[in-house]
């Protein structure tokens, strides 16, 4: 069974508080739950971790290196400055789709530029929740073919 981790960053545990104007009442846990309906959808396994710490989530990531087939990220404000985060992503070499509940190129200025996802295969933003189930598809179904 192929398995994926999806990584939240800083402030997405706050999800169904913080701005509920941009990022909906729904909250982390409404969100593991509907991925998790979408991997048992898909046969297949998924892990979750979320944390305001950058070291933190470098070494979620490392520790990924033969574990998983592919990982969901969401690095929060991470995404604009971490080239810690950049640099774990490029080190272990798997499959890794970077998304955004917001629309990030619709919002601030500092918000269009990600540093993390040149070492992604692929961005979803501005789709919701929904962009998380949708990565979580393409990597089933890319691992499929291959």
């Amino acid at each position: 069974m192929k398995k994926y981790l999806v990584i939240n960053g800083v402030n997405l545990n706050m999800l169904g508080i913080r701005e509920p104007g941009i990022y909906g009442n729904s909250t982390i846990a409404d969100l593991e739950k509907n991925i998790s309906k979408k991997a048992n959808e898909l046969g297949v396994s998924v892990d979750f971790f979320q944390s305001n710490f950058e070291g933190e989530i470098v070494e979620k990531i490392q520790s990924a290196l033969g574990v998983y087939d592919g990982i969901i990220i969401n690095p929060g404000a991470f995404t604009h400055y971490s080239y810690a985060i950049r640099d774990a992503l490029g080190s272990v070499k798997i499959d890794t789709i970077e998304v955004h509940i917001s629309n990030i190129h619709k919002r601030e200025e500092f918000r269009h530029t990600s540093v993390t996802v040149p070492e992604c295969i692929g961005q979803i933003c501005g789709l919701g929740f929904k962009g998380y189930e949708l990565a979580l598809e393409y990597l089933a179904e890319k691992d499929k073919d291959e």
